[in-house]
């Protein structure tokens, strides 16, 4: 097992292509091509399922008990619920983001047959109108409306202009990489994942490794919304890593450097013995790691279990400060979650056991002091 280099190049690009492209939940079709075709230049073999949720293998010596590594493509965004009579488009928001970080945003109206650009503001835009009224109406998504750059100014108008209640709004990322290495964007979460995730596939593809037992990476398309990892997984995959973002914050652990291992969140705890595991990668290679617990917070990880599969689930995130917001993270946690996840696809299985959905009582772990690693055969 080696620590692999990670392309810091390819990694940038990649993310800042994926950025370049519009996927609010529910319109992922073209983040989807970009991605399959990522992964055919890496010559992965991979599969759609009905609705484009990308399914892939990294053929290893064995076949069971096999894992994989699931990141979503999705992101936040919103919707026009109205039509109103000012020649403003009324919104509700796609996956759970705060109104207030709406407020200023440019954006893309994505309509049947263009696609309008505008700004969403708040009803009370104007202090020069409004006067302190400004800065204490409600924060709130009935509060918002968005202004189309174009002469529109009552509900025949817009009419006229094909916008129609459903379309969907992107939201501008605006995307800065300094040379410090910090990466200021919306949709960090989870873009800066996907690129992580296919870093790791190129260092692997890259330098030959031989894996010991198959590796799906997953990439879903509706995990912003809660269903996420439900219909994705092959029903032979034993464990599981999320990849997704971290919260720091006051009265968080996670940071913008390292990779954040997460041992609880708002679903509840993640499989000790895979957690502990990642854990033992990060020390015996020198991975910058810290650990956390997120109070509300889920991911495809719940999906998955929530969806009715027995798998071992684990959380490694990059942090990103100001999450569903103006969204910062640093180049480096992107490169020490890459390499770790190298580490872990060279690794065997956590349990080899696992390979079988039921099985005897003998050989189960006793408590939480057994060994998190074993070789194939040990048991």
């Amino acid at each position: 097992m080696q620590k692999l280099p990670i392309d810091t190049e390819y990694l940038l690009r990649t993310l800042a292509e994926l950025l370049a492209i519009p996927s609010p939940t529910g319109y992922t079709d073209q983040v989807v091509h970009y991605t399959g075709e990522a992964l055919q230049a890496l010559d992965i073999e991979l599969e759609l399922t009905r609705r484009g949720a990308i399914r892939t293998t990294l053929r290893g010596e064995q076949s069971s008990p096999d894992r994989a590594i699931v990141v979503h493509l999705d992101t936040i965004g919103a919707m026009c619920a109205g039509l109103k009579d000012n020649g403003r488009l009324a919104l509700t928001p796609v996956g759970t983001w705060s109104a207030r970080f709406a407020e200023g945003a440019r954006v893309d109206v994505l309509t049947e047959g263009r696609t309008l650009r505008g700004t969403i503001l708040p009803l009370k835009a104007s202090g020069h109108v409004y006067g302190d009224e400004v800065d204490t109406q409600p924060v709130s998504w009935d509060n918002l409306e968005l202004r189309l750059d174009e002469p529109v100014y009552n509900k025949d108008d817009l009419q006229a202009l094909g916008c129609h209640i459903g379309d969907f709004v992107a939201v501008d990322p605006r995307p800065e990489f300094a040379d410090n290495g910090y990466i200021n964007s919306r949709h960090l979460d989870d873009k800066a994942g996907v690129a992580a995730v296919l870093a790791a596939a190129k260092a692997l593809k890259d330098h030959g490794v031989t894996l010991p037992v198959d590796v799906h990476l997953l990439f879903t398309i509706s995990e912003e919304v809660g269903s996420g990892a439900s219909g994705v997984l092959h029903q032979d995959v034993a464990e599981m890593l999320t990849i997704d973002n971290a919260t720091p914050a006051p009265g968080q652990n996670s940071q913008e450097t390292g990779v954040t291992i997460a041992i609880k969140d708002q679903v509840g705890p993640f499989d000790y013995h895979l957690t502990q595991k990642l854990i033992g990668l990060c020390r015996e290679h020198d991975i910058a790691h810290q650990r956390d617990v997120f109070r509300y917070y889920r991911s495809d990880s719940a999906s998955a279990i929530e969806a009715g599969n027995d798998i071992r689930t684990a959380l490694l995130c990059f942090g990103v400060d100001s999450s569903h917001g103006y969204e910062r993270t640093h180049l480096g946690a992107l490169q020490s979650l890459a390499a770790l996840l190298t580490l872990y696809a060279q690794s065997g299985p956590t349990f080899a056991r696992d390979r079988r959905e039921l099985a005897p009582l003998e050989g189960f772990p006793q408590d939480n002091h057994d060994p998190v690693y074993e070789e194939e055969g040990q048991r």
